[in-house]
């Protein structure tokens, strides 16, 4: 079985590319796939649907469009990996949780320890808690052995 690997949340890091790579060097038999994770391109996503009148427009617009690719994914996924970091506050990454959960894909979440009492709830519902893309990796070797 080739396992599918949605991987969630923040964008201002390489942590991905450290895991597909761990994750190619181990033969793992995962694919990944993930969210737009350019910033830009992603609150542009809905632009060539018109001008909105205001920024919420925009980027309600924008996140609509988005969420087709991230719906889709979410939904097709094996395992999700969501991440958070700690210089801004993923509320779209909460959200996959919280989307994860309900639809009862297993996630891993991926984030320090010192914000471990704010994501208590999404935690609670994950099937393990990382602090390293390395941890993903060794949870990912075992899960698909």
């Amino acid at each position: 079985m080739i396992w599918t690997v949605y991987l969630s949340g923040e964008i201002h890091t390489d942590w991905r590319e450290q895991i597909a790579a761990g994750a190619e060097a181990a033969g793992l038999p995962v694919e990944f796939t993930s969210a737009n994770t350019d910033h830009e391109s992603s609150d542009a996503a809905g632009d060539f649907l018109g001008k909105p009148e205001n920024n919420f427009w925009r980027d309600h617009q924008s996140s609509k469009v988005n969420a087709i690719r991230t719906k889709t994914l979410l939904e097709q996924c094996d395992l999700a990996v969501i991440r958070f970091g700690d210089k801004y506050k993923q509320w779209n990454a909460a959200f996959d949780a919280g989307y994860c959960a309900a639809m009862g894909t297993p996630y891993i979440t991926l984030h320090d320890e010192d914000i471990v009492h704010p994501l208590k709830e999404v935690d609670a519902a994950a099937m393990a808690w990382a602090q390293t893309p390395e941890q993903v990796v060794e949870l990912l070797k075992y899960v698909t052995a």
